[in-house]
């Protein structure tokens, strides 16, 4: 305890490489945190999250209509993080990530039973976006999503260079909060245990680094 300075400190401090082993398929997608996750295989026919007829508003999520246009028939995995988390976030693919761009908000929570009364706080909170350009996966778009006592959203990457897939993209200081990671259509199908319990509306355990997909 006495090597950190702040329990803040300690909740987002980096883990040993060794504990959160990267999937070595070249042909695989990574989850980009630990947490709780859904997936879907496209965004425009979600219409059931944790309850029936609440769909994602990827214009406003994305706050550009075109750019959702790009993605609403892809994939999309949203990832909850609680507070007992490894709280740092990763990139899903190897490629070249720009420039994060923010978008204010407020800081609702976003735990199931916030979410089962208004889905839209997931578009609505603080969020930071960054585009991937990934050879195998094609346009991947990252999404950190600011909660309630977590409005510090912090990048850690450099905007521009080459990354590894499971590289390091940033931090979420303390609290839980959510990553959404959406792709292009037709270049990742989601792993079946994924799809499988998503339809039940029961969220799939994983670390950061477990195999979310393949690349098609």
């Amino acid at each position: 305890p006495e090597s950190f300075d702040s329990f803040n400190e300690f909740f987002h401090r980096r883990l040993n490489p060794a504990a959160r082993p990267i999937d070595p398929d070249p042909s695989s997608v990574v989850f980009p945190a630990d947490g709780r996750h859904l997936g879907f295989q496209r965004a425009d026919r979600i219409d059931s999250v944790f309850v029936k007829g609440q769909a994602f508003n990827l214009p406003r999520l994305l706050g550009d209509q075109e750019l959702a246009g790009q993605f609403a028939a892809g994939p999309l995995v949203l990832s909850r993080l609680c507070p007992v988390d490894y709280h740092r976030f990763h990139f899903p693919a190897a490629g070249t990530a720009g420039s994060p761009r923010l978008i204010e908000g407020p800081l609702f929570s976003v735990s199931p039973i916030s979410l089962r009364r208004r889905l839209a706080r997931l578009w609505e909170n603080k969020r930071v976006i960054t585009r991937l350009d990934s050879t195998g996966a094609g346009s991947v778009l990252i999404i950190e999503i600011g909660a309630t006592c977590v409005g510090s959203i912090q990048q850690t990457f450099d905007p521009g260079t080459k990354i590894a897939k499971g590289d390091e993209k940033g931090y979420f200081a303390f609290g839980g909060s959510s990553v959404i990671t959406l792709f292009e259509p037709g270049r990742v199908q989601l792993a079946d245990d994924l799809l499988e319990w998503s339809a039940k509306n029961t969220e799939l355990y994983a670390n950061m680094g477990s195999k979310l997909g393949m690349l098609r």
